[in-house]
């Protein structure tokens, strides 16, 4: 029986993971949950489970799950904050934690997850990008198990031989074989609209992502396809990859979900539905398989498979994240804080759709004039740079405003 902390419950990866957990009942029991302002959900979520602990990051729903939980009678004890956060993260009661909450919020916890030695099942991609060198390290000094969720790195990890899916954050790849790995993408909702009507692009046409259902920042982000510049970056360091081992194609119907090349001239495909539910279920129980409530594929449905290399003029966010993964940590943590206040800007209307990379491409710009040759290596510069990178982009809002 492990038992699971899930750290953003309430969001689209969150309550995914409790409906594979739900249907896996006798081999997993919630020892916490995690989330952030959606007491509501969160109360259903705990007189579902029965979990021991509830964490929300609001106060104001902190106060308002206490009542609930009393008026239902749970004995879940309720608390607030970060730091309850990283607690039921790193509780040595727990065996897997699933790090699922989005944006730099998540970085603490699951960091502290990491140094406990749990089993981490990553789908926060954030936690790479702002301190990848840093955040493997602790995975290989702590022991722990690390295990990606993105449905991309996921197919990756899959698609690897099993010797370096025991060691793939440290594994040479081309010792064992591996000449590339191309990291797909569908291309998102704007894959073929004419550019000059990109100015017009509106929050409800930008979060209507054609094949998945995710909530409006990853949707979004998908929309410019910083997503897959985030796990261009991500694959970096999960794969111990160079950048020039990692090659993004677009494929717009989401069913191939990463490829693996071999020296050899194989290609190890991973294939299934586009539903969070099959990586999640892969990580919980891996290196078994377990129900996830997916239905397979029925390849006598399938007309085609189309695959294209993307155009930066589309996805200048893309090209922006890929020359950051290049250029070095202060850049990665750059773009991720710029851009989690640039698309938070862009869902409040306050700027339009092109303005989230010009902004982002503004931020890294002002912030290589003093950090571009500074060491980064440890969590304290990192939160600085990030709180930095987050407030010249606030600045920036503002002045678009």
């Amino acid at each position: 029986m492990q038992r699971i902390t899930v750290l953003g419950s309430t969001g689209s990866i969150g309550t995914s993971t409790l409906d594979v957990l739900a249907r896996n009942a006798d081999a997993f029991q919630i020892f916490a949950l995690v989330a952030g302002r959606n007491w509501r959900l969160m109360a259903t979520q705990c007189a579902q489970f029965l979990p021991q602990y509830a964490v929300m990051q609001c106060p104001d729903a902190t106060k308002q799950l206490e009542n609930e939980v009393t008026r239902l009678g749970l004995s879940t004890k309720v608390l607030c904050g970060q730091q309850a956060a990283s607690k039921v993260a790193s509780d040595s009661s727990v065996d897997t934690v699933m790090a699922a909450i989005v944006g730099a919020a998540g970085l603490l916890p699951t960091l502290a997850a990491v140094k406990a030695g749990k089993r981490v099942l990553l789908a926060n991609k954030e936690s790479l990008v702002m301190s990848g060198e840093l955040f493997i390290n602790e995975v290989k000094r702590s022991g722990a198990t690390l295990l990606p969720i993105d449905s991309e790195h996921n197919a990756i990890f899959q698609a690897m031989p099993a010797s370096v899916q025991a060691n793939c954050y440290s594994a040479e790849l081309q010792q064992h074989g591996v000449n590339k790995i191309l990291l797909t993408g569908s291309g998102g909702p704007f894959r073929t609209r004419d550019l000059t009507t990109f100015s017009d692009i509106s929050v409800e046409q930008a979060v209507a992502h054609p094949n998945w259902d995710m909530g409006q920042k990853i949707s979004v982000d998908s929309a410019t396809m910083m997503n897959k510049g985030l796990e261009f970056i991500e694959a970096k360091w999960l794969f111990n990859a160079k950048p020039s081992d990692i090659q993004v194609v677009i494929h717009p119907q989401s069913i191939i979900h990463s490829m693996v090349q071999y020296t050899d001239g194989s290609v190890l495909a991973q294939m299934g539905n586009p539903d969070m539910r099959t990586p999640i279920a892969h990580a919980l129980a891996f290196p078994e398989r377990i129900e996830a409530g997916v239905a397979p594929l029925d390849f006598t449905q399938m007309v085609d498979f189309t695959f294209n290399a993307p155009d930066f003029n589309r996805y200048p966010n893309l090209k922006l994240a890929i020359d950051a993964c290049s250029e070095g940590q202060y850049a990665t943590t750059t773009i991720n804080a710029a851009n989690e206040i640039s698309v938070a800007a862009f869902l409040d209307k306050k700027i339009g759709f092109l303005d989230i990379y010009r902004i982002n491409q503004a931020v890294l710009n002002r912030i290589a004039q003093t950090h571009q040759n500074i060491q980064i290596n440890d969590l304290d510069v990192i939160l600085q740079l990030d709180s930095e990178a987050r407030s010249v982009a606030s600045q920036m809002v503002a002045e678009s405003c």
